[in-house]
């Protein structure tokens, strides 16, 4: 009931209200700095023809304004995107290596990856035995390239836990 009540209320009288609005003078242009003001007059003083440039259209440029041409195309829709990129070849994928911490529920790896699990496996492997497991044997095994095993071996460690003995035999001993 009461959207009726503001509804009416907004469209009362809305046609004369809007014809008034058109109807009146177009805004003026803000007022300028009274030290601006003396500076103008002063300057068309000195050249009166600059009041004629400014009120005067400029024939060329208007011209020139109408032979402006816009065309415009829609962009393409992602519809055709998605279809595109469900034509892709199908990708290779291996088994994982090793069945320990749980991998059962990994069923595929896609060739050029690897699960944490063999990450952390392989970089064991090569700090405990690095002439066995040389990068080039890493890469063929897990199906990597030699230049991403090379990367993984210099920039990435698994942790080390060392237990220093105790120096002092007065030390407490850990139960």
């Amino acid at each position: 009931m009461g959207a009726q009540v503001v509804r009416a209320i907004r469209n009362f009288n809305l046609e004369n209200r809007a014809e008034r609005e058109i109807s009146k003078m177009k805004p003026s242009p803000a007022p300028k700095h009274p030290s601006t003001k003396s500076l103008l007059r002063e300057h068309l003083s000195h050249h009166p023809e600059i009041k004629g440039e400014i009120a005067r259209k400029d024939d060329k440029l208007l011209s020139l304004l109408k032979d402006v041409y816009v065309d415009s195309t829609d962009p393409v829709t992602t519809v055709q995107v998605k279809d595109a990129k469900t034509q892709q070849e199908p990708k290779e994928f291996r088994l994982p290596k090793g069945h320990h911490f749980d991998m059962m529920d990994i069923k595929n790896i896609p060739k050029g990856k690897i699960s944490i699990v063999e990450a952390l496996t392989l970089l064991n492997n090569h700090k405990l035995h690095p002439e066995t497991w040389t990068a080039n044997k890493i890469a063929q095994e897990y199906h990597l390239e030699l230049k991403d095993v090379n990367s993984l071996l210099k920039y990435f460690v698994t942790f080390e836990v060392k237990v220093f003995p105790p120096e002092d035999k007065k030390a407490i001993q850990p139960k």
